[in-house]
């Protein structure tokens, strides 16, 4: 057990890489292990392309040739989720596996997908392969609880981000613009903005902050940038319209839709926003929000109870007075010093 515990830990740091890559499918990482040796590694790196499954088999024949048939009937291939049993971008890998006779899958754990949950590890078993499964499941679905939170929920799991000063103020009381955390903070949302599918911001914020909501003192691709606006009192020329990122605009006044623009149209803004917001955004494959608003846009998701994760940075200043940041009724989980800043993180559920 402890063996199989080494291997499956590999593998959850190879599906880690797929991070910002690979929704709304799910990461995976496997390894191929031949006596007690990694003979092949890979993980899921792009959605649409090759499983991870397949990418380790693809490596071990490339690296082994003809020997690799047989190579694969002594190996275990260790893998991080339940391997799929369904045609969807890809063949099935469970089906792949089958076809070059591998010896023995380790599985970490079940995929909650419907149309794979236990299948993958029938068809293995049918094909006369022995299968382990439930090594680090608790692992395995904490990586993936993005995933398993749009499949279980129908929603994107929801991550609330903003920054406090010392004594509990987020923003100035007129409304103004005024940074709080340092360069280092800054850096670190960027890096996370790369990791998730969207991230949304209210009128206010919007108006006051002129955010960008992209990529740029990070190395990744700009997720889907949010915007709540109900009476589109955000100017054309904002930046949040630049083209640099696709941009959704819920409002009450439009509905329309241009190559990198969405306005939608929502019945009733006043009443289950948060909920409208995320079922909408689940049936367009948003897998992950970070919600990075104002005090207002905030509240909505957290008196909805509608959020998963919340960052906080708080930094060494203090302010006196201005607009309170959030009251949250969870314990803090985690806490690390970023530059001059500390970050706590909360789980609503954990």
């Amino acid at each position: 057990m402890q063996e199989h515990e080494l291997y499956m830990r590999r593998c959850l740091e190879l599906a880690q890489l797929g991070a910002g890559s690979v929704s709304p499918n799910p990461m995976v990482g496997a390894v191929l292990v031949h006596q007690e040796r990694i003979i092949a590694e890979g993980y899921h790196r792009k959605f649409g392309g090759p499983h991870a499954e397949a990418v380790v088999i693809t490596e071990a024949q490339r690296r082994y040739g003809d020997d690799a048939a047989e190579l694969f009937r002594s190996a275990t291939m260790y893998v991080s989720l339940e391997p799929c049993a369904h045609y969807g971008k890809t063949p099935p890998c469970a089906k792949l596996l089958a076809d070059h006779r591998v010896g023995r899958v380790v599985i970490g754990c079940r995929d909650p997908f419907d149309q794979v949950n236990g299948r993958g590890i029938q068809l293995l078993k049918e094909a006369g392969i022995e299968v382990i499964d439930g090594i680090l499941a608790k692992d395995a679905l904490w990586l993936n609880r993005r995933f398993v939170t749009r499949v279980q929920q129908q929603r994107p799991y929801i991550i609330l981000k903003w920054a406090q000063t010392a004594d509990g103020y987020m923003a100035p009381a007129d409304g103004t613009q005024r940074w709080i955390t340092g360069a280092v903070a800054k850096q670190l949302v960027h890096r996370w903005r790369s990791e998730e599918d969207a991230v949304l911001v209210g009128t206010k914020t919007a108006l006051a902050d002129h955010p960008q909501l992209t990529v740029r003192d990070w190395v990744g691709r700009n997720p889907k940038r949010i915007l709540i606006d109900k009476h589109l009192a955000v100017p054309p020329d904002s930046e949040l319209f630049d083209g640099s990122a696709e941009t959704i605009v819920f409002n009450t006044l439009r509905s329309d839709w241009t190559e990198r623009i969405k306005y939608i149209d929502v019945e009733d803004m006043d009443w289950y926003l948060p909920q409208k917001i995320a079922y909408q955004l689940y049936l367009m494959d948003v897998q992950s929000l970070i919600v990075e608003g104002g005090r207002k846009t905030l509240d909505l998701f957290v008196e909805a109870g509608l959020w998963d994760e919340a960052r906080v940075f708080t930094s060494r200043d203090t302010w006196g007075g201005g607009i309170p940041s959030p009251i949250l009724h969870s314990v803090t989980l985690e806490s690390r010093v970023i530059g001059p800043d500390r970050l706590d993180i909360y789980y609503r559920n954990h």
